[in-house]
């Protein structure tokens, strides 16, 4: 399963006991997947949402705090993208009182007319607010988050999680509820769509918690922690080879400038002191200064071996030249 999908299922662990929240909940999934839809005569209000165990859920809230059973018609199962989506209709005659008090329809002239500004009464309160949170997060989210599967091995993935919507209004309004709890996301137009979208990690955890979906908050915060590790693990090894690739490449020069004295003048042209260097630079051609340092008998700071060196490579390149 993927990350998006494992934290709506986590959300819909969690039932409403508190009426007024269930129906938050249901506005804020439906404003978020819903639409109307007119077949054989008849109107139907539509979901279209990509977790399974969705209809279960809303079934027993409507029933809960309904009292009617819910009959919704389902459609077959559909893909797009390589994503499974699933539909549920309401006949709106039937279910009219319930989609009425979720505030997505309204009468106007005696029909029934999706309504797209949000229902203030069911933002009344903070636990309301919250539960309209997490029918939007339901509705509409998608995530192109993606933990590793392997503490050493990455995903190759950033965090990015959005909100799309037909109403550019329905997602202005839910941007100012979730500004409320400071997280902040910008809206642009996609195609025909508008998008909500969030890029922080930290403002996706914060998000996560608020909808109660916690183990996916650890899950993001265990990923964060593991890419850190990688990056500084990572920038150790380059930092280390590139030491190495140094002392190789200064180690050749040495090297180089060593048997072009060798192949001129002779090593015994050279002062004593750069011939002791000399021997042991050849002696030991892989080996960092202060490795050299070690092995060596002469008493040398680093600096001091490393000037010796500079003396040598300028006599040949004075001898090329």
């Amino acid at each position: 399963m993927s990350f998006s999908r494992d934290s709506k299922v986590e959300i819909l662990q969690t039932t409403f006991n508190d009426e007024d929240c269930a129906i938050a909940f249901l506005a804020g999934l439906f404003h978020s997947c819903g639409q109307i839809e007119k077949k054989n005569g008849k109107l139907y209000f539509k979901l279209v949402y990509d977790v399974e165990e969705l209809f279960d859920y809303v079934s027993e809230i409507i029933k809960k705090f309904f009292g009617d059973e819910v009959l919704p018609e389902i459609a077959e199962n559909y893909n797009i993208n390589k994503n499974t989506y699933y539909e549920i209709s309401f006949e709106m005659d039937k279910f009219k009182s319930m989609l009425l008090d979720v505030g997505v329809i309204d009468l106007q002239d005696g029909e029934l007319k999706l309504r797209l500004d949000l229902d203030k009464n069911i933002l009344a309160e903070d636990e309301m607010r919250r539960a309209f949170i997490k029918g939007v997060y339901i509705g509409a989210s998608t995530s192109s988050i993606k933990l590793s599967s392997e503490p050493n091995v990455s995903c190759g993935s950033g965090y990015h999680m959005e909100f799309v919507s037909q109403s550019h209004e329905f997602l202005q309004e839910f941007a100012e509820i979730l500004a409320e709890y400071n997280i902040i996301g910008k809206i642009f137009e996609r195609k025909n769509a508008f998008v909500l979208y969030i890029k922080d990690a930290t403002t996706i955890q914060d998000l996560l918690a608020l909808v109660g979906a916690n183990n996916s908050v650890m899950e993001i915060a265990n990923e964060i922690a593991a890419r850190e590790l990688r990056n500084k693990v990572n920038r150790q090894v380059n930092c280390i080879n590139a030491n190495i690739n140094k002392t190789v490449e200064a180690s050749l020069r040495q090297v180089e400038a060593i048997n072009t004295i060798i192949d001129t003048i002779g090593l015994e042209s050279l002062p004593e002191d750069l011939q002791e260097v000399a021997v042991l630079r050849l002696a030991n051609q892989e080996e960092s200064l202060d490795e050299l340092l070690k092995l060596s008998t002469i008493k040398l700071t680093r600096s001091g071996l490393n000037h010796r060196f500079r003396k040598i490579i300028k006599i040949a390149k004075d001898l090329e030249e």
